[in-house]
C-alpha cells in the first residue's frame, strides 16, 4: 500500500491541496497519495490519532483545526509553539510532531508576489484564527510598525494581541464598520486571514471591506485563494489598492510542508502549474 498524507480541515470542498502536492509527489516518483479529508471538530481526535499509524506520513492542517490540534500531538515546534497554532504534522514511527509553515508562505508570498516592504509599515489583520496567529506572529518578526487586529469576536482578537504584544505594538478592535474604517485607512498593508469570501464556506460571497474603506496606496492581501478574485480583492481594486490573492502563500506553505514529509526539495513550478490548472487559470 502507498504511503498516505492529506489536509484536515471543515469544509474542504475548496481545497487544491490534493492536486498540487500529489503533482509535486508524482513529479518527483514518490510513491505517495495525498488525500482530503473532511474532519469535524468533535472527530478531530480521532483522525489525528489515525495518523500514527505507519501508513500515514502525515497531515496539513486548515480551518477551524490548526490551534486545537496542538493539544493533540506528541511534540510541536518551537515556532509553532510560540505562534499557538500548527498546519504541518509529521508522523516519525508514530510520534506526531508539529511545525507551522504559514509564516514563511505568507512573508515569502509578501516580498516575492505583492514586491512589498514590511519594515516600519503598518499593518490591519482581519481574523484571529491559527492563520492570523502565524500572519502576526511573522510580520513581527519582518520589522511591521504596528499590527491592529480586527475579529467578530473582540476577546478572541484581544488574547491574540496580549499574547504577541510583548515588546512590539499590537492592538485589537471590534470588526465594526466605523473601527475597521479608520485603521483601514491608517494601515499600509491588510491582509485577511478570515474565510470571509471563500467559495463554498460560511461567509461565501462576503467582504470584510468595502472600497471606500481601503486607502489607495495599500496593499490588500487576501489569504482566500478560492475563488482567485476574492470579493475583498475586487473592492480593493475598486478602490484603486494593490491586490494579492491567496495562491501564492498556500503554494510556499506547501512546499514547505512537502519539505518536512520528504526532506526534498519541493518543485515550486510544478506546484504552481498545477494550481494555476485547477483554478481554471
Amino acid at each position: 500500500m502507498k504511503d498516505r498524507v492529506g489536509i484536515l480541515g471543515y469544509p474542504l470542498s475548496h481545497s487544491i491541496s490534493p492536486t498540487f502536492q500529489q503533482a509535486a509527489f508524482d513529479h518527483l516518483g514518490i510513491d505517495i497519495v495525498y488525500e482530503s479529508w473532511t474532519v469535524s471538530p468533535q472527530d478531530l481526535p480521532r483522525k489525528v490519532n489515525e495518523l500514527r499509524s505507519h501508513r500515514f506520513l502525515g497531515a496539513n492542517v486548515t480551518i477551524p483545526h490548526k490551534v486545537s490540534v496542538l493539544d493533540l500531538l506528541d511534540e510541536v515546534d518551537r515556532v509553532a509553539e510560540m505562534i499557538g497554532s500548527v498546519n504541518t504534522i509529521l508522523n516519525r514511527e508514530g510520534y506526531l510532531l508539529g511545525y507551522n509553515t504559514d509564516t514563511t508562505g505568507l512573508i515569502r508570498s509578501l516580498k516575492d508576489h505583492g514586491n512589498f516592504s514590511l519594515e516600519a509599515k503598518d499593518v490591519l489583520v482581519i481574523g484571529a484564527g491559527g492563520a492570523s496567529r502565524a500572519a502576526v506572529f511573522a510580520l513581527l518578526h519582518e520589522g511591521v510598525a504596528s499590527v491592529v487586529i480586527a475579529n467578530r469576536t473582540l476577546e478572541k482578537a484581544s488574547n491574540l494581541a496580549s499574547e504577541l504584544d510583548r515588546d512590539f505594538n499590537v492592538r485589537a478592535i471590534p470588526f465594526c464598520y466605523e473601527e475597521l474604517s479608520f485603521n483601514a485607512a491608517e494601515s499600509e498593508l491588510i491582509i485577511n486571514c478570515s474565510s470571509m469570501g471563500m467559495l463554498n464556506g460560511f461567509a461565501e460571497g462576503e467582504t470584510p471591506l468595502t472600497a471606500e474603506q481601503i486607502p489607495l496606496n495599500s496593499l490588500v492581501c487576501d489569504m482566500v485563494y478560492n475563488p482567485t478574485k476574492t470579493p475583498l480583492m475586487k473592492e480593493a481594486e475598486k478602490a484603486g489598492a494593490m491586490t494579492l490573492g491567496g495562491l501564492p502563500m498556500l503554494i510556499y506553505q506547501g512546499a514547505e510542508s512537502f519539505n518536512i514529509w520528504t526532506s526534498k526539495e519541493a518543485p515550486i513550478d510544478v506546484m504552481f502549474n498545477s494550481a494555476n490548472k485547477a483554478l481554471g487559470l
